[in-house]
């Protein structure tokens, strides 16, 4: 019998305030779960709009601890109810002037454990996260979960082969890359990009972006077409929806991995002895 695992995506656009998001996600979450779902991840700040579209501290007030905070505590009790794995993307509050843009991990159990934090931080126009977010310090954990080792790359991260591989070297078997991805800049290699990571680490891949106009920061029309994508880049199913909020559930077949992994070895085959130069300054 093949070991399948039910796992979930939201896009969804910006509904206005923080509340409302948090009740629509919660509600996406139930939904999922009724048809199955095990594992589930939201998109990035997910309770937030994408406010890097400016510079303006106002949007710090979106920021929270993990995971002592509301949001946090709130799904780990959602989770723990659906039994189910959550991903939950947010904007993580350490102290007054340091931010993260983190992603909290929760098992279907309720425990928090632990959490991801955006690596690779843009600043270019459109894009001013290095005015909001700390580049993160945490490495590339991934997490033992009910439905198997579960790691996360955020948005602009998924530019970088590096960490997708560390992911890997660290027994990723499901990626999660929560993403806000706006029409005509990278619109061209989304279907790419993170279909070329699968297969070069011979893992799933789920990549969420949002969706619609958020109009109270600016005009940037985010292209939504999240989907998962299997060990040798093909994808699951379809694709979401390119302007309208999507719910996507998809069945994963985690003996596709090994099935994969024996074929390549890429694994084997790496040659880190010879890769000095990569690090260098």
């Amino acid at each position: 019998m093949a070991n399948i695992v039910r796992a979930a995506l939201l896009q969804t656009d910006w509904s206005g305030d923080k509340g409302s998001m948090i009740d629509k996600h919660e509600a996406a979450a139930r939904d999922a779960a009724a048809q199955g779902a095990q594992v589930m991840c939201f998109q990035e700040v997910f309770y937030s709009p994408y406010f890097c579209q400016v510079q303006d501290t106002k949007y710090y007030d979106y920021t929270e601890p993990i995971p002592d905070g509301p949001t946090t505590q709130r799904f780990r009790s959602v989770a723990k109810e659906l039994g189910m794995v959550m991903v939950l993307p947010m904007y993580e509050f350490v102290q007054e002037g340091v931010y993260y843009n983190t992603a909290a991990v929760i098992d279907a159990d309720g425990t928090y454990l632990g959490k991801y934090r955006k690596q690779h931080i843009p600043q270019v126009k459109g894009f001013w996260e290095k005015f909001y977010f700390k580049p993160g310090n945490g490495g590339y954990p991934v997490f033992d979960t009910a439905v198997g080792k579960v790691g996360v790359y955020i948005c602009y991260d998924r530019h970088f082969p590096e960490g997708w591989r560390a992911l890997g070297l660290n027994g990723a078997h499901i990626v999660f890359n929560p993403s806000a991805t706006s029409r005509g800049l990278s619109e061209y290699i989304w279907r790419v990009e993170q279909p070329a990571a699968a297969v070069a680490n011979m893992y799933y891949v789920g990549a969420i972006n949002r969706v619609g106009i958020e109009a109270e920061i600016g005009d940037d029309d985010f292209y939504g077409q999240s989907y998962f994508v299997d060990p040798e880049g093909k994808f699951v199913g379809d694709v979401g929806d390119a302007y309208k909020p999507d719910l996507i559930v998809r069945d994963l077949d985690m003996d596709k991995i090994k099935e994969v992994r024996d074929r390549w070895a890429f694994y084997r085959d790496r040659r880190p002895d010879a890769y000095d130069e990569l690090v260098e300054a």
